[in-house]
């Protein structure tokens, strides 16, 4: 059996706030092939985001990770200390964060911010940097690039400031790269154009890809596989046309749902209720208060992840009876 480039079990990444324990992310497994692009996908606050920074290392405080194991080629990163893991930020695995305004450091010129990452990683003197720099404006489509390379972010369209975050994450190679919510500040044209460079980078540089979004327009067209998390566990994997051909929980089945068809003219459903308050979650299925389907064992009994065919697993109680809706085409 392969090694999986990256293998995150059973995860646990709690916020120690004054209000209390928040459980951001509370048993997450996820794995991903290498050259594979593996999606992760669910509302805001299911935990997406905070499973990315957990196998980066950077959770921000009052977070900290509690249990589960993450390896990545094979190596446990928990066990790294910091100057391991900054080593391993760059060359190994990048991320690109949801809004470039606030990634990019605004007092710094775009030519800064790709150089001192090249001299520090790839050990290479100010010339060869800027001319590394150069290149990786060119291999992300911004135009004039030798113009770009001297200006400030805020000089920069959101579009264009989004691929000067992706060129710096590209910069040393990385092995892994995380895109989180990478589209959700752009227009829809801009959004399509990054996606497709995205998708272009993925295959000419043969790099393994997370992308982490609410959007499931955008995890049919990247992913080969996806993850679907809701308040921090894990409802259903599947490779990506099973989640969409033949949904197993009702959530998956609520978030295709919200998703809009051009070929047919339908409402819009609308997931009912909010995320739960993770202090305090609900007993059972997390997802019961919010599920038209719950029965009494969803309120008393949390499911288990387990196997529903092959290569598809779904945390449902009720998976063997529902009968849910596909993705209308």
């Amino acid at each position: 059996m392969t090694e999986k480039l990256l293998d995150i079990s059973e995860l646990r990444t709690y916020f120690f706030t004054e209000a209390g324990v928040v459980r951001a992310v509370d048993g997450i497994s996820v794995d991903v092939d290498a050259g594979e692009t593996i999606g992760l996908v669910g509302e805001s606050g299911s935990g997406k985001s905070v499973t990315a920074q957990s196998a980066l290392r950077i959770v921000p405080k009052p977070g900290r990770i509690v249990a589960g194991s993450i390896k990545f080629e094979g190596e446990d990163l928990l066990a790294k200390s910091e100057d391991e893991m900054r080593k391993l930020r760059g060359p190994k695995m990048a991320v690109v964060f949801q809004d470039p305004t606030t990634s990019l450091n605004p007092v710094y010129t775009v030519e800064k911010q790709l150089t001192d990452i090249l001299m520090l990683h790839r050990d290479l003197a100010k010339a060869e940097a800027s001319q590394r720099a150069l290149y990786l404006l060119e291999l992300v489509g911004i135009s004039e690039p030798e113009k770009r390379l001297k200006a400030y972010p805020h000089e920069l369209s959101g579009g264009m400031k989004q691929r000067v975050a992706i060129a710096r994450a590209l910069s040393c190679e990385p092995t892994l790269l995380f895109a989180d919510e990478p589209t959700t500040n752009l227009d829809v044209t801009i959004q399509a154009q990054v996606l497709e460079l995205l998708k272009k980078l993925q295959k000419d540089l043969k790099m393994t890809m997370v992308m982490i979004t609410h959007d499931m327009g955008i995890i049919a067209d990247m992913t080969r596989r996806v993850t679907v998390l809701y308040a921090g566990k894990v409802m259903e994997v599947a490779d990506t046309a099973a989640i969409f051909n033949a949904p197993m929980h009702p959530y998956t089945e609520a978030l295709l749902k919200a998703v809009p068809s051009v070929k047919q003219t339908r409402v819009l459903e609308v997931i009912p209720g909010n995320i739960p308050n993770l202090i305090e979650p609900p007993t059972g299925c997390v997802f019961h208060p919010r599920c038209k389907y719950a029965k009494d064992i969803c309120v008393k009994e949390e499911p288990r992840l387990e196997k529903a065919e092959e290569g598809h697993q779904v945390a449902c109680h009720l998976w063997r009876e529902l009968k849910l809706e596909a993705k209308a085409s």
